[in-house]
């Protein structure tokens, strides 16, 4: 097991020194800052001497280089637009993006398993039906445009909620559905069909033969083998959702690492988006070597043999 955790955060290290290696260089595509720093009517000396302050006119794996030296002590250096590091920029904005997916991650969770067990329980009823051709309607609708019909009937027409910011709870409610309700459709679809599968196995049919009561039966002996899947899914998903508040954050104008990433982009602050995508990948590596573990413990009969 400690050689497995050991491999994978070898993996893991790989991984993420891949990713920030091809956003460093896709990055770099995008044009140069340096035009957007200065005034229209700057002279080729001041430009090149700007360039040559920030290290622009270096190779660019000279500049990788020296970026990746600083991103393994912290340092993402400074945000060529706010003026300040970009790891206070990150650490102020965090919390935001976590705020925002891990309630999303709760709403799709507390409503789906509830859910997927009924329908399981109930196969083939009216709730069965209703509630699956409800999460393939959740499954087919995009997050920014769940989020701008909330926006318009909740907020602008009955006035009940707030269309943008933080603060308060208000705030959180539509971004998190917006954000959680395809997730909770996947998963009320994955519950029902992974209890369908354990409820068909002997060991159930022994206990319903044995006359233990079926609320005894579903919730004490099929739902802790149900969730394995569940979990490995939720894992990876969440790490997903970190990615995937960029666009929910842009909507409902949440301050997070989503919204900033966004207004890096388009102003060509390499340093800021170079932290910000090093971030997500860590954040999401980290995830899903933490669900490898977890699935252990959860399922004893699974073990990692010292071959893998």
């Amino acid at each position: 097991m400690l050689r497995y955790i050991l491999k994978r955060l070898w993996h893991t290290a790989y991984v993420i020194v891949g990713i920030s290696m091809i956003s460093f260089f896709f990055i770099h595509l995008s044009g140069d800052p340096v035009m957007l720093m200065l005034p229209g009517d700057a002279s080729y000396q001041e430009i090149e001497e700007l360039r040559e302050q920030l290290g622009f006119n270096d190779p660019l794996y000279v500049q990788y280089a020296r970026f990746a030296i600083k991103a393994v002590q912290g340092d993402f250096g400074e945000s060529l637009y706010y003026h300040v590091p970009v790891m206070e920029l990150i650490i102020e904005r965090l919390p935001a993006s976590l705020e925002l997916a891990v309630s999303a991650m709760i709403f799709a969770l507390v409503l789906a398993i509830p859910l997927g067990i009924l329908s399981a329980v109930k196969r083939g009823s009216m709730l069965d039906m209703g509630s699956m051709f409800g999460a393939l309607l959740g499954i087919s609708m995009p997050h920014f445009w769940l989020g701008i019909m909330m926006m318009l009937f909740f907020s602008i027409h009955l006035g009940w909620l707030p269309t943008s910011g933080r603060g308060t709870f208000a705030h959180l409610i539509m971004p998190a559905v917006s954000l959680g309700l395809s997730l909770m459709a996947m998963f009320a679809r994955l519950t029902r069909s992974v209890m369908l599968e354990v409820l068909s196995l002997d060991y159930i049919r022994t206990a319903r033969a044995k006359g233990l009561k079926e609320q005894v039966i579903i919730y004490k002996h099929a739902l802790k083998n149900a969730l394995i899947p569940l979990v490995t899914v939720a894992g990876m998903q969440f790490g997903f959702l970190i990615g995937g508040t960029v666009i929910i954050e842009t909507v409902f104008a949440w301050p997070g690492l989503g919204r900033l990433v966004i207004q890096a982009i388009f102003g060509r602050d390499y340093p800021l988006v170079q932290g910000i995508v090093f971030v997500f990948s860590f954040i999401f590596v980290g995830i899903n070597l933490l669900v490898d573990i977890l699935y252990v413990y959860l399922d004893p009969q699974i073990s990692y043999s010292e071959e893998k």
